[in-house]
């Protein structure tokens, strides 16, 4: 219930702010909360919603909020992540984006760390690496640097459709040490935008020698869906 009241405060926090110029808020319904192959959520449905501020000279602010479950003995039900960083786009359309979240678990502060990101974009590909120098923020590992770099391409097609693609790569300390593997994910999907919302159906599995078959962090071929929203809503 106390988790259910952290993310209701945040809806109410954007639904009061989003009437300000720069500000939105996106709100998400999954059935499994994916994060780079693996369920985060313990292959259960997440609600998860998000406040963004995004000022004229491209620095934004923000914060990202959903059910977790990792599983019997760990005491963790949510994570809140609050990120900053600069974006644009170059006059010939390649974009950009710099920052850092910080993924905080207020169950139990030890699992929190701070990521950075950077991504470079052109027209429907992304690619975007990570870094962190103690990725999971388990106290009793010490610290484990771990990277992840990613792919990811968006092909519209007629009718509101969209082909959805992606693959990742992650490698370090953390996934040599404690995972005892390194690890690539990857999905394919379909995308629907019908109104104010985004629909995606997809595929999500891994390629890694420790195969994960609990609900808590598995990282099994399984499929994802999603539906999307983000306020103020347009009057196009």
């Amino acid at each position: 219930m106390r988790n259910f009241r952290i993310l209701a405060a945040l809806g109410l926090l954007g639904a009061a702010t989003v009437a300000n110029a720069g500000v939105s808020s996106t709100w998400t319904l999954t059935n499994d909360y994916d994060f780079r192959g693996n369920s985060q959520s313990a292959k259960d449905p997440a609600i998860q919603g998000s406040v963004d501020y995004a000022a004229d000279n491209g620095w934004y602010v923000g914060a990202w909020g959903s059910n977790v479950d990792f599983g019997p003995g760990v005491d963790v039900d949510l994570e809140v992540d609050v990120y900053t960083g600069f974006t644009g786009t170059s006059e010939g359309g390649l974009g950009y984006d710099v920052g850092v979240v910080y993924y905080a678990y207020p169950d139990e502060s030890d699992f929190d760390y701070i990521e950075a990101y950077g991504s470079l974009s052109k027209d429907w590909f992304k690619g975007k690496l990570w870094y962190s120098n103690d990725f999971g923020g388990d106290s009793t590992a010490g610290d484990t640097s771990a990277f992840y770099l990613e792919a990811n391409g968006t092909f519209p097609l007629p009718q509101n459709f969209s082909v959805l693609a992606h693959v990742g790569y992650s490698w370090g300390d953390y996934w040599d040490d404690v995972f005892l593997d390194k690890q690539l994910d990857y999905s394919i999907g379909v995308g629907y935008t019908v109104s104010n919302f985004n629909l995606a159906l997809k595929y999500v599995d891994t390629d890694s020698d420790t195969v994960v078959t609990s609900d808590a962090f598995n990282n099994e071929g399984r499929v994802i869906f999603t539906i999307a929203t983000t306020f103020p809503w347009s009057n196009d």
